[in-house]
């Protein structure tokens, strides 16, 4: 398997180890797939980080070498259309769908060093929630070059940045670097390469931390309310709250009284 996948201390880590460009193959979808699963459902883990092997590249995509089978048009709107089932060929389109309608509770921390292109890029926007980078690493949509659009579309892209480099992105297919996409909130921060798995281990450390309830339903929350009415967001995450704080003991204190601070 060229993904890793690792458990310890309520953290999980996703590895992908693909050289020599960490490009994703319609196999490896379909084992991120199963990888997201165990993750979601897993009770023992509360935060997860995804990073790659190597220093050139956090995912450069799909693998343009993989042979596509000749499929007629019919055929083609059959597989967009149906969702994958055991023993299915693998082909485009194929896993990424599932991957991306996957229903997804518990935070993703990206620590990307190297470029993050094409469907890389499509799941970094949609698959993490925090990101950490290192100087060298580049970010990119270069679908719209060959002839394929919607990628930004289909990752809210402007949601996330904003209007103007997400224009820019989507619309040169040129990529942007580091600090760039720091100072468009496209990541976190970025950091010295020695530093970003430490770094993404602290904060994924600090958020397993809390209790995992609260945390599920704080992503929750966020998420949907996105395409709510400030109205349903208010009504919906007061349900939440109220639920989650009577599953809470009441005697237990806050995170800064635990840690010892005023």
């Amino acid at each position: 398997m060229k993904f890793h996948y690792e458990k310890a201390d309520g953290i999980a880590t996703i590895t992908l180890d693909n050289p020599p460009v960490n490009v994703l193959t319609p196999e490896l979808h379909k084992d991120l797939l199963e990888i997201l699963r165990d993750f979601n459902t897993d009770p023992a883990v509360h935060c997860g980080i995804w990073t790659a092997a190597g220093n050139r590249a956090f995912c450069a995509g799909d693998d343009v070498k993989t042979a596509r089978p000749e499929r007629s048009f019919a055929e083609v709107a059959e597989r967009y259309l149906t969702p994958r089932r055991e023993g299915d060929s693998f082909e485009y389109p194929g896993w990424e769908g599932e991957v991306l309608s996957l229903p997804r509770l518990k935070p993703m921390i990206a620590a990307v060093n190297g470029v993050c292109l094409g469907q890389g890029m499509i799941y970094l926007l949609l698959l993490t929630d925090l990101r950490i980078a290192t100087p060298n690493a580049r970010f990119g949509l270069p679908e719209i070059a060959y002839g394929m659009p919607g990628a930004s579309a289909a990752t809210r892209l402007g949601r996330q940045i904003p209007h103007v480099l997400a224009m820019q992105m989507a619309l040169t297919g040129e990529m942007i670097d580091a600090e760039t996409a720091a100072r468009g909130f496209l990541i976190n921060e970025v950091v010295q390469p020695d530093a970003l798995m430490p770094r993404a281990r602290a904060l994924a450390g600090r958020i397993a931390s809390h209790p995992p309830v609260a945390v599920r339903a704080e992503m929750d929350g966020y998420y949907r309310a996105q395409d709510m009415t400030r109205a349903d967001a208010l009504a919906y995450t007061s349900n939440l709250y109220h639920l989650v704080r009577a599953t809470q003991d009441r005697d237990t204190p806050p995170l800064a009284a635990r840690e010892g601070k005023q």
